[in-house]
């Protein structure tokens, strides 16, 4: 499969403009706790649907024509991207599906549903397939990729703006990798921004396919279990993709469960943070060095977490 054309920072900044309406300026903040960097956080769970996933959606959704809008939009999200989806679909008034896996949390299966979106819910290997293939049959409308979009990665990359702008002197981004289209996305800005700044993809050691494709120079099937970080952690990266990944990125870090437990717990705890478990996954591996020294900003991508799970998490279950 053809590689995605990578957005310029031309459009970053276009995509800026597009979804200045409709997104929040998120604040970055310092985390003050004894580590091996100072840690910055990025707060996209403050968004209106509590993820980054507004941007691209915004972005790509804003980006088509009326005659493509009357037709409807759907995207295949384990939830993050569906909401994202159906709140630009909303707004614009044009019908919504999304097709989710079924281990999709109850959370953002009924989130999703109070924005008025239809759910067709499938098993996890149909849902990737979905992903893969760019589309599923019998869905009607446009087909809005989570991840290997030009018009989604630009909007992801308005992030990396912001950073450039609040912290000029940023020395790494830490950014959860569930499919790159965040990670390259904010690349995009702090390469023409903030060129000096590292960012790495982050992932959680019960299913890390960036590490692999690194390691093999090339995308790789890994195996992949179940836990309650569910917004990362595919089977492979998208060979679509890889090229942006491998091209844009300058690593992979990754962290063991038990350390983004502890993270989740530690934002609340310290900072009154509620994040999601891949949010707080680049947290982690900041708290354990993994970014390196200097001043590190970590991306928390979402807090759409289960009520329930999150309970667990700080009783330390």
């Amino acid at each position: 499969m053809r590689g995605i054309e990578p957005p310029s920072i031309d459009d970053v900044i276009a995509a800026r403009g597009r979804i200045a309406p409709t997104i929040t300026r998120t604040p970055l903040i310092r985390l003050n706790v004894d580590a091996p960097s100072e840690i910055y956080l990025k707060l996209e769970n403050l968004q209106p649907i509590g993820s980054f996933k507004l941007r691209g959606a915004t972005n790509a959704m804003r980006m088509l024509g009326p005659d493509a809008l009357a037709k409807g939009v759907y995207t295949a999200s384990a939830g993050n991207m569906a909401q994202g989806v159906a709140w630009g679909a909303r707004a614009l008034g044009v019908p919504c599906t999304v097709v989710m896996p079924d281990n999709a949390p109850q959370t953002k299966l009924d989130a999703v549903a109070r924005l008025g979106a239809t759910i067709a819910q499938i098993p996890y290997d149909e849902w990737w397939q979905t992903l893969r293939d760019h589309g599923r049959t019998g869905i009607a409308g446009t087909f809005i990729h989570p991840v290997a979009d030009r018009a989604v990665i630009a909007g992801n990359g308005t992030i990396g703006i912001e950073i450039a702008e609040d912290l000029p002197s940023v020395d790494a981004v830490l950014v959860p990798f569930g499919g790159g289209g965040l990670s390259t996305g904010i690349a995009t800005a702090i390469r023409a921004l903030a060129p000096r700044a590292k960012v790495f993809g982050c992932e959680v050691a019960t299913s890390a396919p960036l590490t692999a494709a690194f390691a093999a120079g090339e995308p790789v099937v890994v195996d992949r279990t179940p836990s309650f970080v569910d917004g990362i952690g595919g089977r492979g990266v998208l060979p679509e993709m890889w090229p942006l990944v491998g091209t844009l990125l300058d690593g992979a870090l990754v962290a063991e469960l038990a350390e983004v437990a502890s993270a989740v717990r530690l934002l609340v705890e310290r900072a009154r943070i509620v994040a999601e478990g891949a949010g707080a996954v680049p947290v982690a591996a900041a708290l354990a060095g993994r970014g390196g020294h200097g001043r590190v900003v970590c991306v928390v991508s979402g807090g759409n977490i289960d009520v329930r799970t999150l309970i667990e998490l700080l009783s330390g279950s």
